[in-house]
């Protein structure tokens, strides 16, 4: 290949860069957000000690998505690049251009393009690593994560994306067809007609749409798995038939109404608009499946990370240590946490509770009884209202809030048979304290003297899986307990891993290090996902963006009639207006209304578990990325306006 040659291609990347710029834009923001991924992984200080190993899939994970997106992105981008300069490939080949140089010539530029992409994206990958560092030290709560140089980040983004840019190269120089000389000198001046619309299609595309809404307002947790599954995939062919049919047919109905259709500019703008929604319909389908994915992400690790400022009301308990019969450690675990908790200077209340396994006359299974007297001193400690029962009475004790919606309507008389002590269980008590690993599914507090009588304990629980004494350490600061009983939560993570929790003489649970592990771990997530999210977003705009100057030279030519006919600049921008607003909204609209009925199932997801609202969330996201997309709306129609001009 001579030097004129790559000079020539040069030249031509330099010339383009208007219709280049959105693509450049986003190869280098891939770039970046892939090199500050591979910082976070490979720094020697997250690695080695901090990283949450979900954490660290979650980033893995999104380099992957992220690289198969831009592989689809730039795929896309080159095929319309290559229609917006048809004409300028005929005139090379009228020139005397050969195929086989022509295929060098788009190679030559997409690497051009591409390898220019990755030194400034790494260039500013790097520069900003250091902000983006700071930002992940306040996530995971780190003294420190300085700024490090290692040849691994470095090597990884390069050699991915050179691979990604030579296989698109490649790729796009296939979609060149060999076609008639005239055709390529027409470019984006040929008068295609637009093809007629389906309405069994349009049919199909609002049916399938309604089913999935109608069915997203039915889901309940029976049901939320499989529907997860199984909505996505209609909802995405739904909206397929939507923007190639639905909307074709929608339009043909409206210019059949004179009140609506013929008025001057609303004509002149309508009759551009089904040749437009027809040619772009594929690109309108993919620019709102991109937005709806975004939506989803953000929306859905928001709200993972709201549910850890509610953690802490849904487990009250600070830490939670159980000593099974004849646990020998019991005395040293205890003394142990105490010590770590003063060396600390936390302020702690400890109570306990003694539970006596009992087998119920009703229904034959056994019930996990506990005494009034220790109950009321656990719940002072928590701050919620103590319980005064009469002799002969009890109450269940609930391990969630459904649980409690269940067992507060109960009213059952029965005889806890080892002792032959009747009692009456009435209602529940309107706060959960444990969990059902903890105290189990069928556990009740009785009033004081009954507990007295319970000398026999049920035949089988004195065993190692009986649970005999609950310690509750209440913690006014109870985030800082993050840093007590690492050991006795190593021990209880390795019998968790290895299946032996039934042969563990004790159980130990530190709500301040799993709220820690969850709140990093959301947060870290979170940040991957707006990352991912904001180059989904520049690539969807960028859709549009490449459609509309690849048929600039077109509409020059008929807002230049236009002038000469009498309409003013004025006019001209309402008219572009008219054109912009559906390529830019249509899609956005779609992805919202989308992905609101797929909060819904979020929704039921979160139900039982927290009370969290999704509406706040979702309204939240959706303002924060319309507001980005006006603003990307707005620098488009300066931008397309100027070149009109």
């Amino acid at each position: 290949m001579s030097v004129s040659f790559r000079q020539f291609a040069y030249r031509n990347v330099v010339r383009n860069h208007r219709i280049y710029a959105a693509f450049f834009l986003a190869s280098v923001s891939s770039v970046m957000v892939f090199f500050i991924y591979s910082m976070l992984m490979y720094h020697p200080k997250v690695e080695n000690e901090f990283m949450i190993d979900i954490a660290f899939r979650g980033m893995y994970f999104a380099q992957i998505i992220l690289v198969l997106f831009m592989l689809f992105f730039l795929f896309y981008s080159m095929r319309a690049f290559l229609e917006a300069r048809s004409k300028e490939f005929g005139v090379l080949m009228q020139l005397g251009m050969e195929k086989q140089q022509l295929n060098k010539l788009v190679t030559l530029e997409t690497m051009l393009i591409g390898f220019a992409s990755i030194i400034v994206g790494i260039l500013f990958g790097f520069a900003f690593s250091k902000f983006f560092f700071m930002v992940i030290r306040e996530i995971l709560q780190i003294s420190a994560l300085p700024i490090y140089f290692s040849w691994k980040p470095f090597m990884l983004t390069i050699l991915t994306f050179a691979t990604l840019f030579i296989v698109v190269s490649h790729l796009s120089v296939l979609t060149i067809k060999d076609q008639e000389l005239i055709y390529l000198l027409r470019g984006t001046d040929k008068n295609i007609q637009p093809q007629p619309y389906s309405k069994m299609g349009a049919i199909t595309g609002f049916l399938l749409l309604g089913l999935t809404y109608y069915i997203m307002l039915n889901v309940d947790k029976s049901n939320l798995l499989f529907l997860a599954l199984v909505v996505p995939p209609i909802m995405m062919i739904g909206t397929y038939f939507f923007f190639s049919d639905a909307v074709l047919f929608i339009i043909d109905l409206l210019r059949k109404s004179k009140k609506i259709y013929w008025r001057k500019y609303r004509l002149l703008a309508w009759s551009e608009y089904a040749k437009m929604l027809k040619a772009n319909s594929r690109m309108f389908f993919i620019s709102s499946i991109v937005s709806t994915l975004s939506f989803l992400a953000i929306g859905t690790l928001s709200s993972m990370s709201a549910f850890t400022h509610q953690y802490h009301q849904i487990n009250p308990i600070s830490m939670i240590y159980i000593s099974k019969l004849d646990n020998p450690y019991e005395y040293q675990h205890l003394m142990s946490l105490e010590d770590e908790l003063n060396d600390r200077n936390l302020d702690y209340q400890l109570s306990m509770l003694e539970v006596k396994p009992q087998t119920s006359s009703k229904t034959g299974k056994a019930i996990q009884v506990v005494s009034e007297e220790q109950f009321n001193q656990l719940a002072k400690a928590l701050d919620e209202p103590t319980i005064d029962l009469k002799r002969g009475h009890a109450m269940f004790i609930p391990y969630s809030d459904e649980a409690y919606k269940t067992l507060n309507t109960l009213d059952i008389k029965t005889t806890l048979v080892e002792n032959d002590v009747n009692i009456r269980i009435q209602g529940a008590y309107p706060v959960s304290f444990f969990s059902k690993d903890q105290l189990g599914v069928n556990a009740i507090v009785v009033e004081s003297n009954d507990y007295a009588r319970l000398y026999n304990l049920k035949e089988g629980y004195h065993t190692g899986s009986r649970i005999d004494k609950i310690f509750a350490f209440t913690v006014k600061d109870w985030t800082a307990t993050q840093y007590v009983g690492h050991a006795l939560d190593n021990i209880m993570t390795e019998a968790s891993l290895t299946n032996s929790q039934g042969t563990t003489p004790f159980y130990y649970k530190n709500n301040g290090i799993d709220y820690e592990i969850l709140r990093s771990t959301f947060a870290l997530i979170l940040f991957i996902g707006i990352l991912a999210s904001a180059v989904f977003f520049l690539a969807a705009g960028s859709f549009i963006y490449f459609k509309l100057y690849a048929n600039l030279d077109r509409d020059k030519v008929q807002y230049t009639t236009l002038r000469r006919m009498g309409v003013t600049d004025r006019e001209i921008r309402k008219l572009v207006n008219r054109q912009l607003i559906p390529q830019f909204f249509l899609p956005w609209g779609v992805a919202v209304v989308n992905s609101s009925f797929a909060f819904i199932g979020l929704q039921v997801f979160w139900e039982g578990i927290a009370d969290l609202s999704i509406a706040k969330t979702l309204i939240m996201v959706v303002g924060i990325m319309t507001g980005l997309q006006l603003l990307y709306f707005y620098l488009i129609r300066w931008r397309y306006l100027a070149h009109l001009k």
